[in-house]
């Protein structure tokens, strides 16, 4: 395969996540996991479970920052460009043509849709979470690991008590699996990216961070880039976590009124693909431009401190797993992985979507699907979200 056939490949297969992948950060893991672990094969699971680790601890969008790193892996900096393209591109135009006044949201069919959307996100992170269970946890010391991150997380609930259920995971991974015969978790990831590029993005991630406050004021759009820059730099976890820096960015700078904010923060709840671009919703209200430029500048200036760390670590990162201490180290992050999935299954995938023996019926449906007669999960999309009109009408 060519290398302009990988970025197409890549390209096409994220632009059918960001149309299809409802239910939050967590959520779109399992649709990551399903495409490109179990159907592309384009990584092993303990791969694909040593990256989500890595993201999960580093600030910005996790599931993002996942995506861009399948993408870079996959084709290059140009993949890696396209993955996120396709992925954002979809949810980030539907939110700006809601701040224009689009009524992109509205009408029984389309509430059904949505509806039917939230209901399959259940059955494709229930598929993920018994995939990566047989494979990361196939022991009693590893499903233990996972059983007490989902009480981490039950526990303290959003990014703190995953990255905390992490933690401990991979301690308890130092402590109980250091006797482990290693196997494919050895296995190394290789990113085009040198080491040299990864101190350059590491200085430019801190650079930025440091210059663009004393920048502010010299004009908007250095204003603007300011403030989404340093909401997304100083987020860990993504997703809702970053609602009160942007609140506090662009409501209380009076840029937005607290009613438009809200009506936004609804808006990209009912849409698949990353909430950092309701961003996109936010820049278009902006009065000093209140424009398509803004809101991309909003949009860009967001999801870039994440990829710049996500650069500059990635480098490093082979060197890091071939250690002996390391893998074990990973083997306890791992399970706490499948156990942060499974906690979110409940909440906030299950909760938000099943609310009735109809949804229930036909989230197992989908799931059926997944798991027994092996459709691909854009093809169980279809079916479900069908099913959603069905229920609404």
């Amino acid at each position: 395969m060519t290398q302009t056939s990988r970025v197409s490949e890549v390209f096409r297969a994220f632009l059918l996540l960001g149309v299809t992948s409802f239910g939050g950060p967590v959520a779109h893991l399992g649709y990551f996991r399903t495409e490109f672990v179990a159907r592309r094969k384009w990584l092993t699971e303990s791969a694909y479970a040593d990256l989500v680790a890595l993201c999960q601890f580093l600030p910005g969008p996790a599931s993002s920052q996942v995506g861009f790193a399948l993408g870079l892996m996959r084709a290059g900096p140009w993949g890696a460009a396209m993955a996120w393209l396709a992925f954002t591109l979809p949810s980030a135009i539907v939110l700006v043509l809601f701040a224009f006044g689009a009524a992109v949201l509205e009408g029984p069919i389309a509430s059904g849709i949505i509806h039917g959307l939230k209901v399959v996100a259940v059955a494709i992170v229930a598929h993920a979470v018994w995939g990566m269970a047989r494979n990361l946890c196939p022991d009693s010391t590893r499903a233990g690991i996972a059983l007490a991150a989902v009480f981490a997380v039950v526990a303290i609930s959003g990014p703190l008590g995953q990255v905390g259920a992490i933690v401990l995971g991979g301690i308890a991974g130092l402590v109980l699996c250091r006797g482990m015969a290693a196997t494919a978790e050895s296995e190394a990831l290789h990113f085009p990216v040198s080491r040299q590029v990864g101190i350059i993005a590491l200085v430019l991630f801190g650079g930025l961070l440091a210059v663009l406050p004393l920048l502010a004021g010299m004009a908007a759009w250095l204003d603007i880039t300011d403030a989404f820059y340093r909401s997304g730099a100083l987020v860990f976890g993504g997703g809702h976590v970053v609602l009160p820096l942007l609140e506090a960015e662009v409501v209380q700078s009076g840029w937005v009124s607290a009613d438009e904010f809200l009506t936004g923060y609804g808006a990209a709840q009912a849409i698949p693909g990353p909430l950092f671009t309701f961003s996109a919703y936010l820049g278009a209200l902006i009065p000093s431009g209140g424009s398509l430029l803004t809101a991309t500048l909003a949009l860009l200036a967001i999801f870039l401190p994440g990829f710049l760390l996500l650069v500059g670590v990635l480098p490093f990162w082979n060197d890091f797993r071939q250690w002996q201490w390391a893998q074990a180290l990973m083997r306890g992050a791992n399970a706490a992985v499948v156990g942060i999935l499974g906690a979110a299954l409940y909440d906030p995938v299950w909760t938000s979507a099943i609310i009735g023996a109809e949804e229930f019926a036909l989230a197992l449906t989908g799931f059926l699907l997944l798991t027994v007669w092996k459709l691909p999960a854009w093809m169980v999309v279809i079916v479900v979200a069908l099913g959603g009109v069905l229920i609404a009408t």
